[in-house]
């Protein structure tokens, strides 16, 4: 892998956008300048880990379905955070359905 402007690998920089979620992706969006690659996966990051916070705070307002959905969302977000912090050290440029295609658009 490379080295980004930041003086890291892209492959760490990328994993480590996902780290804290929407929070680390702001951070390395901001940051990183040169690398698309890291880019890429820190918008991704903001753009599905930020859809699920909202989401899930919308759905805490509906009783008992929106709870049990809500908690669905949140072990789905936790598997798909795992899976993208693994594919992007991997060196993938894997793509959320939706989210990937804004964050490719947006880099």
């Amino acid at each position: 892998m490379v080295k980004t402007s930041l003086g890291l690998d892209e492959n760490v920089e990328a994993a480590l956008s996902y780290v804290l979620g929407f929070l680390t992706g702001i951070i390395f969006y901001l940051l990183e300048k040169e690398s698309k690659f890291v880019r890429f996966h820190a918008m991704q990051s903001i753009v599905v880990f930020l859809s699920i916070a909202v989401l899930q705070k919308v759905l805490m307002f509906i009783p008992f379905f929106g709870w049990l959905v809500s908690w669905l969302l949140g072990l789905l977000g936790f598997a798909l955070w795992i899976v993208l912090i693994i594919k992007a050290y991997q060196g993938e440029m894997f793509r959320v359905p939706v989210a990937g295609d804004f964050a490719e658009r947006y880099m």
